[in-house]
């Protein structure tokens, strides 16, 4: 059952999160398929500099990372101070 955010993110607990991504019926992100034999690894340099951007507009910060063949981890920190210092105008941007 899904929970909402607001139940699954907790800042007075932490602001350490770990998520979790992964590819659905034996689909490659990265590295090489052995049952095609299609190279994927161009993706990896790919999810990089897309998770560095996204953490640039967010207040995000990324404290470690670890791309594999079918799924990657993030552990992200979430800066609340950041975040509150921002200007509604500046939220909607």
């Amino acid at each position: 059952m899904t929970r909402a955010r607001k139940a699954l993110i907790d800042l007075s607990s932490t602001s350490y999160y770990h998520l979790i991504a992964r590819c659905v019926r034996r689909a490659f992100l990265c590295g090489e398929d052995k049952y095609t034999g299609k190279n994927f690894d161009h993706r990896r340099t790919w999810l990089v500099e897309r998770v560095k951007l996204l953490s640039s507009v967010f207040a995000i910060e990324i404290a470690a990372y670890a791309i594999m063949s079918n799924h990657y981890h993030l552990v992200v920190k979430v800066n609340r101070q950041q975040a509150l210092s921002w200007s509604n105008n500046e939220v909607i941007s």
